[in-house]
């Protein structure tokens, strides 16, 4: 992957799917200004792009969307409800580094490239990637970085963008956009048992939301286990 400012030749690179000058508006509308393309490369297919939104004031957070996950929809049965053209979206806290001295350590850059599996699992898979899906980090999954033991990723809507991010009509096309929120293995051993509300719900009663931190509490460990084990 190559990581630069945009430019014109970026600018062109991202337009190349359908919906990309509509994306982009839609996340400068509803989150904030496009400071950054990071531009995928590669031979798969679709094209996908991640914009990246800088802290503000008014935001002090980092944001990164994907555009041109939706370029291709999703496989999935006729009778289904779920959205089929999905964009996936990541939130950092504002101490977080994403220069591109600090994108060559994976400490830094690992939520970029867990939102770029993410986005690009269903389309290798062939498969629905859903509201409430789990995607690991790897079989067995792995940690994604030296410094944390979050090891995959659920997706849901996001609580730190203003509900009218969540769905865009571009033409003929309904794009939906979802969060990528980092899991533990034990939560998502819970998700497995029993669903994808305990677990949501234990995430945001814990004021976890879906805002990245790799050393939160494991929502899915009772508080005696975590005494035990001093984590």
């Amino acid at each position: 992957m190559s990581r630069h400012r945009e430019d014109r030749h970026s600018r062109q690179t991202a337009a190349a799917h359908p919906h990309a000058r509509a994306i982009k508006a839609h996340v400068a509308r509803h989150i904030g200004r496009v400071s950054r393309v990071f531009r995928g490369l590669g031979a798969e297919s679709p094209q996908l792009d991640v914009l990246y939104v800088a802290p503000v004031k008014a935001r002090p957070l980092h944001t990164l969307v994907t555009s041109g996950m939706s370029a291709v929809p999703m496989q999935a049965p006729a009778d289904t409800e779920a959205p089929l053209r999905l964009e996936l979206g990541i939130t950092l806290p504002e101490y977080w580094q994403l220069d591109d001295e600090a994108l060559q350590d994976e400490v830094w850059r690992w939520p970029l490239d867990l939102l770029i599996h993410v986005a690009r699992f269903p389309h290798r898979s062939n498969s629905l990637l859903a509201w409430g899906d789990v995607v690991p980090h790897g079989e067995p999954p792995r940690p994604l970085a030296s410094d944390t033991r979050l090891c995959g990723a659920i997706v849901a809507p996001s609580l730190l963008v203003p509900p009218e991010f969540y769905q865009l009509e571009a033409g003929a096309h309904s794009i939906v956009f979802y969060a990528v929120i980092p899991l533990y293995l034990e939560e998502m051993e819970l998700r497995r048992r029993a669903g994808m509300e305990p677990l949501l719900t234990r995430l945001i009663e814990q004021g976890t939301r879906d805002l990245v931190n790799p050393q939160r509490r494991n929502v899915a460990v009772t508080q005696r286990r975590f005494r035990l084990f001093g984590r």
